[in-house]
């Protein structure tokens, strides 16, 4: 149900107990997202292992319906897509309303822009909300039409030429989410699209796409930037891809072991993607105590064990170059922040400030309801943590998923507990969030909500 349809549903979390055992998260969203698109255009049928079943995935399993692939399910998690070649898509009978699903919207304009069909596209009031520009701007050069609310909102319509152009385009800023709408545009387009990051970013799409048998190649040019080339109208072919544990999933239990004395935690199979461990990796520069073993491939990636003990940890500078790795972890690692020896320093967030809210300064507002000294600047935010006692405050989420479950990790950890507005954005986005959590040792309880 949309935000403003439905009514706010309070959470406080107070103080858990140590965190042990072993566990596993759902599978990742970003390549289970990607397992579906792909499968729709690849020739045959794609068995899929593991896949994110949150209501944003769902979103992206309807549109890929509408677009005429025959998605079905077999058991959790397992999923049957039989593709229709690249090219293939059938104009949609209806409008496409992808709910909250920020990547699954963008890749799927990525995916019609180049099928010479009409799709229209809406999706909840947060998403709505947002403007699409900068996603929208290279796949105009390539010759797709837009139809949409000002400031390039949704509800929108994209169609996309006879013909689409190949492309050679420099990300202006560092997105996964518009290399990877590019790239899915270039693959019904002659020639050779091509791509240049001067930050390199998460490269699922990528990856993915060479395991289908795309055209594909990646290199590093003369002056250190990331240059990926796709020559466009292949046939894909279906594939069967087993899909690791989501580490953003991973990161909620991981860093309420960290901080709550006495745990000890293993998450099992999870993904150890470079371009996403840079929690992990600046965890361990906090001092965290993590290890990970039983490494292995799985799906065309690396996955393993990752093992948690608590830790005292210690304040640490980020580097910016570091965000495009873990640019969905700040709002948590802000809250480890809190409980570190010193400041923690946080730049280049810029991106932030442009998700499901403005994420710099929601953060930065629960922080300080909670007693924690932060400072907050235009790309950048300062968390000093061992002062004051944290917790006793209210959060408000802005209904941002993210938001919302970093602060519930807050109020486990926290003597005084946190609560948060409205827990309602959770369970689209991560819908075993709270029974995960509760099954470690965690205490949610029903809040009231604020007086009038």
């Amino acid at each position: 149900m949309p935000p403003q349809l439905r009514p706010p549903a309070p959470l406080t979390a107070t103080p858990a107990p140590p965190l042990s055992g072993r566990i596993r998260v759902p599978g990742d969203k970003s390549i289970s997202h990607r397992a579906l698109m792909l499968g729709a255009l690849a020739i045959g049928e794609t068995s899929i292992d593991g896949l994110m079943e949150s209501d944003d995935i769902l979103a992206t399993v309807a549109a890929m319906r509408a677009f005429g692939a025959l998605v079905t399910r077999s058991a959790p998690g397992a999923w049957r897509v039989r593709g229709l070649g690249v090219g293939g898509f059938l104009e949609p009978e209806d409008v496409i309303d992808f709910g909250n699903a920020g990547t699954g919207i963008r890749l799927a304009m990525g995916l019609v822009g180049s099928q010479a069909i009409p799709a229209t596209f809406t999706g909840d009031a947060a998403l709505r909300g947002r403007p699409f520009g900068r996603f929208l701007d290279p796949l105009r050069r390539m010759g797709v039409q837009v139809i949409a609310r000002s400031n390039d909102r949704l509800p929108m319509t994209i169609k996309g030429p006879d013909i689409t152009l190949p492309l050679e385009y420099r990300m202006p800023v560092a997105s996964a989410q518009v290399k990877s709408a590019v790239l899915l545009a270039g693959l019904n387009t002659p020639g050779v699209t091509t791509i240049i990051e001067p930050l390199a970013t998460r490269d699922h799409t990528e990856r993915m796409l060479a395991r289908f048998g795309a055209a594909i190649e990646f290199d590093t040019n003369e002056d250190g930037e990331r240059v990926v080339r796709l020559e466009g109208r292949r046939d894909l072919k279906a594939q069967a891809i087993a899909i690791p544990g989501d580490p953003s999933a991973a990161a909620y239990p991981m860093v309420a072991a960290l901080l709550i004395e006495g745990s000890d935690l293993t998450i099992e199979s999870v993904l150890l993607n470079p371009m996403r461990s840079g929690l992990i990796e600046t965890l361990l520069e906090m001092g965290g105590d993590i290890t990970i073993t039983n490494r292995r491939a799985l799906g065309g990636e690396e996955v393993g064990d990752i093992r948690v003990r608590s830790s005292r940890l210690r304040g640490v500078a980020v580097p910016p170059a570091r965000a495009p790795s873990m640019i969905d972890e700040y709002p948590l690692l802000a809250v480890a922040a809190a409980f570190a020896e010193g400041t923690t320093t946080m730049d280049g967030l810029g991106e932030l400030r442009l998700k499901a809210s403005d994420r710099i300064t929601v953060v930065a507002a629960g922080l300080a309801a909670n007693g924690v000294a932060v400072e907050e600047g235009p790309e950048s935010l300062a968390v000093t943590g061992g002062t004051a006692p944290i917790g006793g405050g209210r959060v408000a989420t802005r209904f941002d998923p993210r938001v919302a479950m970093s602060f519930l990790v807050l109020g486990m950890a926290a003597p005084s507990g946190v609560t948060i507005d409205d827990a309602g954005s959770i369970q689209p986005h991560f819908p075993e969030f709270q029974s995960l959590m509760t099954g470690l040792g965690a205490q949610f309880e029903k809040a009231e909500p604020p007086a009038a």
